[in-house]
């Protein structure tokens, strides 16, 4: 059973520390930081920790991708820590990025909380609506009438559950801006849309309706944190409480009628009407590129920017065209996943594959299928946006659309039922699974070698280790490093380099290389498990001065060139360069012999590692 306290610590960890981060938010998949210093986080120990599939850097965020049980661990590291409250959890300042980053970085926090309501409540509504489409289901029951309201109220009253987490994110006063909000789909006011010469104070409002809105309250909220502001600066402690708030309803409720609610309906039917140009003229374009790319999309945090694109198409024409494609996109990369299930050989990668192709195809959850599998063997990946690419154009061709906002997935295709040609809605979705299959399975991949731990050889022996970089050998006691000086990481000697080169030191699979380069983890054939670490904390110069020559799974013989490196820039930095090789695998292998001293060169005879066998016999 995964411990989620045990991840938690150790993301924190990762990231910095509580003291770096500015605002903790989650996903559907990822813990989503907001860091003051992102180059205090250590991606490396962050992807090796159990539980945490990547991380990425994108829209602001410093974002760590966890899986379907990302609830779990960020309720884990609410428990240990003050963070995940809100948007800002320590009213400092974080770093603002350029605008389209912010930008990105806003609309994250803002419908994060409230993504997995909208979903399973629209989830809700596209069955209700598929049982009234195939006649399972009379709409005139009182029973529709009580399913409707609880699977379209959210929708419904959008701006509310906006206003809170807006308010949120803007620091400003929560209860404010649900008044406010409340005010925009009070029922009097949604009866006065399309009504002619309604006026305030005698200036011309054009009502338009704020049902399942997004821009105008989130934009009021904005101004609505400035104007708290300014207002309790300058109004008397006595008063400010009661005053603040009525004055600011005073003032922005009129101004989203007058002003911004007409404003953003026009900016929105734009977007609305550019859209529908586009999958009406050319939808096998539109579809193709929104199946093809909306995973590229995913990965670099850039589809929160087109969620209120969703919203705002559904506000002005009832449906939403553009998320018909995406469901191909989905697709796809399940599917991708599901042909390297098939085809590899690797068992640790079918472990994995497995649950992810579940999860892609029922949930809608890619990115363990993505990170842990698709991106990491590259053709898969590519073979998804292929398959993507033509579901979707086939599906838009349709004219497929939804009527409600759902996470696209296997469970979700009932907002699809009825809602465009259904022939070629079926056709897209069997082109975005048949063709990455297939492109998987036939043309395959470069299959991973299985770096599981072999089993314990029936009798271990010892093991030659040449030295894998030329300089001077020292005893590990002399690394001022206690985790290595006392031997705790495992028992071996340090080497202090005179060249910028590591060489495999006996016939191995290359078990761990790390993305920063400054550590290779090696197996040998007899078992043996040898941790190469150039220099002391260099793992912070984050892959500078370091060029890897091979990659995980690899394998190597004996004088293979492993990596290189830059000493004097390393040590110019202000790192000790000082380069331990240890055993880690003390438990075949739990001591050293015939240890080298003095100046030494790669490939010489550096110690020899004492199985657990050898020591057993000499006793």
């Amino acid at each position: 059973m995964a411990d989620y306290a045990k991840t938690a610590a150790a993301v924190l960890t990762g990231v910095g520390g509580e003291g770096n981060v500015t605002s903790l938010v989650h996903c559907a998949t990822r813990l989503r930081f907001v860091l003051k210093d992102e180059s205090k986080a250590n991606a490396a120990a962050l992807r090796a920790t159990p539980g945490v599939i990547t991380t990425a850097q994108a829209g602001g965020q410093y974002q760590v991708v966890i899986g379907n049980d990302v609830p779990e661990v960020f309720a884990a590291i609410q428990s240990q820590t003050k963070l995940g409250a809100g948007s800002d959890d320590t009213g400092e300042k974080g770093p603002k990025g350029n605008l389209f980053n912010r930008f990105i970085s806003m609309i994250s926090a803002i419908f994060t909380p409230i993504l997995w309501a909208l979903a399973g409540t629209g989830l809700l509504k596209a069955f209700l609506a598929a049982a009234v489409t195939f006649g399972w289901m009379d709409a005139t029951t009182t029973t529709y009438t009580i399913l409707n309201a609880l699977s379209d109220a959210l929708i419904n009253f959008l701006p509310l559950a906006l206003a809170i987490t807006a308010a949120r994110y803007f620091k400003a006063a929560e209860f404010t801006s649900l008044a406010i909000a409340g005010a925009l789909v009070y029922p009097s006011i949604t009866a006065l849309t399309g009504v002619p010469d309604v006026t305030f104070f005698g200036i011309p409002v054009t009502m338009v309706s704020y049902v399942s809105s997004v821009i105008p309250v989130i934009i009021i909220v904005w101004l609505q944190s400035h104007a708290e502001r300014f207002l309790y600066a300058k109004l008397p402690g006595a008063i400010r409480r009661f005053v603040t708030p009525m004055l600011v309803v005073l003032v922005a409720v009129p101004l989203i009628f007058v002003v911004i609610g007409p404003l953003s309906a026009l900016v929105g039917g734009g977007l609305a009407s550019a859209i529908g140009w586009v999958f009406q003229t050319v939808p096998w374009a539109g579809g193709a590129i929104m199946g093809g790319l909306w995973q590229v999309f995913v990965i670099f945090g850039l589809h929160w920017g087109l969620v209120p694109l969703f919203q705002l198409e559904y506000q002005t024409t009832g449906m939403i065209l553009l998320i018909g494609p995406v469901f191909a996109a989905v697709l796809a990369q399940a599917a991708a996943v599901a042909g390297v299930l098939v085809r590899t050989r690797n068992k640790s990668l079918r472990s994995l594959a497995a649950p992810a192709t579940l999860s892609g195809f029922l949930a809608g959850i890619t990115e363990p299928a993505i990170y842990g599998i698709n991106l990491p063997l590259k053709r898969p990946f590519a073979f998804g946006i292929v398959g993507g690419a033509v579901g979707g154009a086939l599906i838009a061709m349709g004219g497929v659309f939804s009527k409600a906002f759902v996470v696209p997935s296997g469970l979700a295709l009932p907002a699809l039922l009825g809602n465009g040609n259904m022939v070629m809605l079926a056709i897209g979705l069997a082109a975005a699974i048949i063709i990455p299959f297939l492109l998987v399975v036939l043309i395959g991949f470069t299959d991973p070698v299985d770096t599981a731990a072999p089993a314990t050889p029936a009798a271990a022996t010892d093991t030659e280790v040449s030295n894998p970089v030329d300089g001077t050998v020292v005893a590990l006691s002399e690394v001022p490093d206690a985790a290595f000086a006392d031997g705790s990481l495992g028992k071996g000697v340090a080497i202090r380099p005179t060249s910028g080169a590591v060489y495999a030191p006996f016939d191995a699979t290359v078990v761990a290389a790390f993305p920063t380069g400054h550590a290779i983890g090696l197996r040998g054939v007899d078992g043996v498990e040898l941790l190469i670490h150039v220099g002391l904390d260099t793992v912070k110069l984050g892959g500078q001065h370091f060029t890897l020559k091979v990659q995980s799974g690899a394998e190597v013989k004996a004088g293979d060139l492993l990596l290189e490196f830059d000493g004097a820039a390393i040590e110019k930095a202000g790192y000790d360069l000082i380069t331990p090789v240890i055993v880690t695998n003390g438990d075949l292998y739990p001591d050293v012999a015939d240890v080298a001293s003095g100046p030494l060169s790669h490939g010489e005879t550096l110690f020899r590692a004492i199985s657990v066998d050898s020591l057993s016999t000499a006793r």
